[in-house]
């Protein structure tokens, strides 16, 4: 609270004598109640986080999830601009997701909406791990298709447990032709196929946008598409699927961008703040 109250107060010294909307994008969502639910940061869950950044800040904030914020920004002049509707999907320490329809951010009345990373992975396979999450389920799609869900699975199939991979050393490691960091990541974008496969199926959404430290990985927006189109309703036969899997435009300032829409009047539904 006092590192944000800080920058806030930083930002408006600069800006004097104009004044500020404040927008927070944060990991889970708000309940009815105003506490936070759903958090991979789990210190948050329960607590009142937009009473206390409004009483920290002294005026109103706007608080969304952090998926929905980068769909926002990449939606509005991003990725997916000019586009009806965009799905972002956060690939990082965690898995998260994000809907944002014809301008406006789907979030649902239960804060739910593309949360697709505690959904389970489709079509798991026999030799397919199912994790534990810490949500409280097993084989969440986040167990696998987080950076360190890669990392694990790529040392679990090495048999090196002593060794403590990263996921950009397992991308760089198969982009220098590392047969097992070939296979590791080709496992992932597979997984990856399938488990977007539900989200097109569902939403069919125009553009599928990638954020978080995996999006930064150019192999997959060559790999994934192919293995998506074989994934997704088998009844588009031989048309080609007509979603773009793009990497977010502004990258890790695009979750930030999408916390100061929120402040949009036609940007903002009814249960997103």
């Amino acid at each position: 609270m006092r590192a944000a109250a800080g920058l806030v107060q930083a930002l408006r010294d600069e800006l004097r004598p104009s004044s500020c909307t404040i927008g927070f994008g944060t990991p889970g969502s708000v309940t009815a109640k105003g506490v936070m639910k759903n958090c991979n940061s789990t210190c948050l869950n329960g607590r009142p986080l937009p009473r206390d950044l409004e009483h920290a800040l002294g005026q109103a904030v706007r608080v969304a999830n952090d998926a929905n914020c980068l769909a926002l920004s990449e939606a509005t002049d991003g990725a997916g601009a000019g586009k009806d509707v965009v799905f972002a999907a956060i690939l990082g320490t965690g898995v998260g997701g994000g809907i944002a329809a014809f301008g406006r951010v789907i979030s649902g009345p239960n804060g739910l909406g593309g949360e697709w990373g505690h959904t389970a992975l489709p079509r798991r396979r026999d030799d397919e791990p199912c994790l534990p999450c810490y949500c409280g389920h097993s084989g969440c799609v986040e167990s696998l298709l987080s950076g360190p869900g890669l990392a694990r699975d790529h040392a679990s199939r090495l048999g090196d447990a002593g060794r403590q991979w990263t996921a950009a050393e397992v991308a760089a490691a198969a982009e220098s032709g590392d047969a097992c960091a070939v296979e590791s990541m080709q496992r992932y974008a597979e997984r990856l196929a399938r488990a977007l496969s539900t989200i097109v199926n569902v939403l069919d959404p125009d553009v599928i946008v990638l954020g978080g430290g995996m999006s930064q990985v150019d192999s997959l927006y060559r790999d994934v598409p192919p293995l998506l189109q074989r994934s997704v309703f088998a009844s588009l036969g031989a048309d080609p699927l007509r979603v773009d899997l793009r990497r977010s435009v502004h990258g890790d300032s695009s979750g930030v961008r999408g916390a100061a829409w929120l402040w949009r009047t036609d940007g903002v539904s009814s249960s997103s703040a």
